[in-house]
């Protein structure tokens, strides 16, 4: 399986920070927000990664990441020239993903929680069909919406509905089949001129192939595309981090953890981390 992250769009709920700095770019207490995304497409076990953006913002993204070599991954990108959708995404993607299936997650999405890394790796072995995630929020007239059938079963998804049908929101992380760009071709832009991801996870609703994996409370699942949202997520991050004494979305402590890197590996990405960060490496080096 391969990994997409989208890194793009227009980012205004959070102007005029975005003017100058691209979201995804954005700190999330002590992390680029980029690296949280990243982090869980490394826990599922994917190395092979796509990271699609601007023209304007890839020249950071390769600056910060690189080819991951580093990590014992490979991070490849691509250019979206105009934000017209998530769906956009794997059709940009379609020569990437080739003939595997695909992880698709969105670079403002944030994902904690129990059994978490078991969830994602079970997922990662998809051959056939889509799983999207589903999490109960307050607010879910601003997301995708899942609508139920009597028998409690998934009987479509309804994007930003006026009048949510429920309150279980798609999360942007998602998981297809090789059809997933194929699918993506075919459907038709929506009132709001976007190709929207809803669409194709409806298709895959009509065809009896998606599954739906419902998060419930012991996880967290974080949308850092609002001025509160990105507050909140940081005080998140910074209690559980001080508490344990553990780095939620460290990509080179994942990298060590996953043992894409040896620890001869991690020291020399120690060495070239100033301060806090760096010793933190350093320590796990030590174990």
């Amino acid at each position: 399986m391969k990994g997409i992250i989208l890194a793009g769009g227009r980012a205004t709920r959070l102007y005029p920070i975005t003017k100058s700095v691209c979201k995804q770019m954005l700190p999330v207490y002590d992390k680029p927000m980029i690296y949280y995304p990243l982090s869980v497409l490394m826990l599922a076990g994917i190395k092979d990664i796509l990271l699609i953006s601007s023209s304007k913002e890839l020249p950071r993204f390769k600056d910060l990441l690189g080819s991951g070599k580093d990590l014992g991954i490979r991070i490849s990108y691509a250019e979206q020239k105009k934000p017209e959708g998530i769906a956009q995404s794997l059709i940009i993607a379609e020569d990437f993903i080739g003939r595997d299936s695909i992880c698709l997650i969105l670079g403002d999405n944030i994902f904690y929680g129990y059994n978490l890394v078991k969830l994602l790796q079970n997922h990662a072995k998809l051959k056939k069909g889509a799983v999207v995630f589903g999490y109960c929020v307050k607010d879910p007239a601003r997301y995708g919406v899942f609508k139920f059938d009597k028998k409690g079963q998934v009987a479509s998804i309804e994007e930003k509905p006026a009048h949510p049908k429920s309150s279980w929101a798609v999360s942007g992380l998602y998981f297809y089949d090789n059809d997933a760009p194929k699918i993506a071709k075919r459907i038709k832009p929506s009132a709001r001129g976007e190709l929207e991801i809803t669409s194709v996870n409806n298709e895959y609703i009509k065809r009896g192939g998606l599954k739906a994996e419902f998060l419930g409370r012991g996880h967290a699942w974080l949308d850092t595309g609002t001025y509160e949202s990105l507050i909140d997520a940081s005080v998140f991050i910074k209690t559980i981090e001080e508490r344990q004494g553990l780095k939620i979305g460290c990509i080179e402590e994942v990298a060590y953890r996953m043992k894409y890197i040896n620890k001869g590996q991690l020291i020399r990405l120690a060495k070239r981390m100033p301060a806090a960060y760096g010793n933190y490496l350093r320590n796990l080096s030590r174990e």
